[in-house]
């Protein structure tokens, strides 16, 4: 993740390929058909599993950090856009399925008329918490952004659209959707990655998941009606931490997957209270729809019938140093020695971070399709039936471009 680096079962059958072709034959009429977008605007706030192209805005063209570079974006977008993949993430999914141009990075632009279709505040490498709350305990961090500061921009957003009156724009939040994170990665990847043990890192969850309430909280404040809240992925089975936290005891996996079970166990730990914090809102704000987005769990999917969405090995990582999994202590995606494979698309992770653009349309399908979105997105906003289905663009509708 940029500098800092983001890791993050049920049932999902995939389609055969016929169904498929019927299936986009299908949304492309509906896509066609529809006047309006189910939601006039969506906005967005998390990490680099989030982040459309914030990043370079606020850290600069940095020659330093490969994500702004080849051979990232080549799969989709055939240049570097500043996503951490080969090409689209779960948010440009959402956003095409409801009828949305993908989001704009709230950095690259400047008028009211740039955020028509809402805002991305998402930054590779964001935490949730301040950085002074890991100083204050013996946690080296850098000056990063974190989730306030994602907050203050979308304030001065609403500056913009509403100047000198934010209740006017109380319609409009309550007709948006928000999708808060996925954040929280990066509160434990960066901690991991200089030595925290996992029990002092478990130790800040509560706090994270505080953080994530009360921006919930202060957004519904403003007139959110509409909410999605990601859940944590499952890190056990990043490439990168299965090459650092290598283990000879076969304890330390899952037969299943193959992933490391005391990172997924953690992972999952995260997930269970963010859940309980959630339905607690759920009971002091019962007129707004607050959805939990089952990352993990949509994720797991891959993981455990890989085959089912053409992906070979989900634990080897497409660009990196090689190695087993795909990554190296001396290289990486897009710097030193790396490797890149020859089709992403049977590679469930892109950068031994992040995942690829394939693992994250099959994420977006389990949650637009189900059954990981609690209670079902569909249900959210009933005049929007199409939101069960998974768009498919045909063309690159790019609005940094404008």
């Amino acid at each position: 993740m940029a500098s800092f680096p983001s890791g993050r079962g049920g049932g999902l059958v995939s389609p055969t390929a016929a169904a498929v072709v019927i299936a986009v034959a299908a949304l492309l009429w509906a896509a066609q058909a529809r006047e309006e977008p189910c939601y006039p605007r969506l906005f967005s706030f998390g990490d680099s599993l989030t982040d459309t192209g914030n990043f370079p805005f606020i850290f600069g063209n940095d020659s330093r950090e490969p994500a702004l570079r080849p051979p990232y974006g080549e799969t989709f977008f055939h240049r570097a856009t500043g996503r951490f993949s080969n090409g689209r993430l779960v948010i440009d999914f959402i956003a095409d399925a409801l009828g949305l141009p993908f989001v704009r990075p709230y950095w690259s632009g400047r008028t009211a008329g740039d955020f028509a279709c809402g805002a991305n505040f998402a930054v590779g490498g964001a935490t949730a918490l301040r950085p002074d709350f890991f100083r204050a305990r013996g946690v080296p961090m850098a000056d990063i952004v974190h989730l306030d500061m994602e907050m203050k921009w979308f304030r001065d957003l609403l500056n913009l659209l509403c100047p000198g009156d934010l209740a006017g724009c109380t319609g409009m939040m309550n007709q948006s959707l928000f999708l808060v994170g996925e954040i929280g990665g990066n509160d434990y990847n960066l901690p991991l990655l200089s030595g925290v043990s996992i029990t002092k890192i478990r130790s800040f969850t509560p706090s994270v998941i505080a953080k994530i309430s009360s921006t919930i909280t202060e957004l519904i404040g403003l007139g959110a009606k509409t909410l999605v809240v990601p859940g944590n992925l499952p890190i056990g089975c990043v490439p990168n931490y299965l090459m650092i936290f290598n283990s000879d005891n076969k304890e330390d996996y899952e037969p299943e997957t193959g992933c490391l079970r005391w990172m997924n166990e953690f992972s999952q730990y995260h997930n269970r209270l963010l859940i309980n914090e959630l339905e607690n809102l759920r009971k002091f704000h019962p007129d707004v729809a607050i959805i939990y987005a089952d990352y993990y769990g949509a994720a797991m999917e891959i993981f455990l019938s890989p085959e089912q969405f053409g992906i070979e090995d989900p634990l080897v990582a497409c660009c990196g140093g090689g190695g087993p999994y795909g990554v190296s202590a001396s290289a990486a995606c897009g710097y030193g020695e790396y490797k890149v494979c020859d089709n992403p698309k049977k590679y469930a992770s892109w950068d031994g971070f992040h995942p690829s653009e394939a693992a994250y349309k099959a994420i977006a399908a389990g949650l637009l399709r189900g059954p990981y979105t609690h209670p079902p997105i569909a249900n959210a906003n009933n005049s929007c039936p199409q939101i069960t289905e998974l768009g498919s663009s045909v063309e690159y509708k790019d609005l940094n471009d404008l």
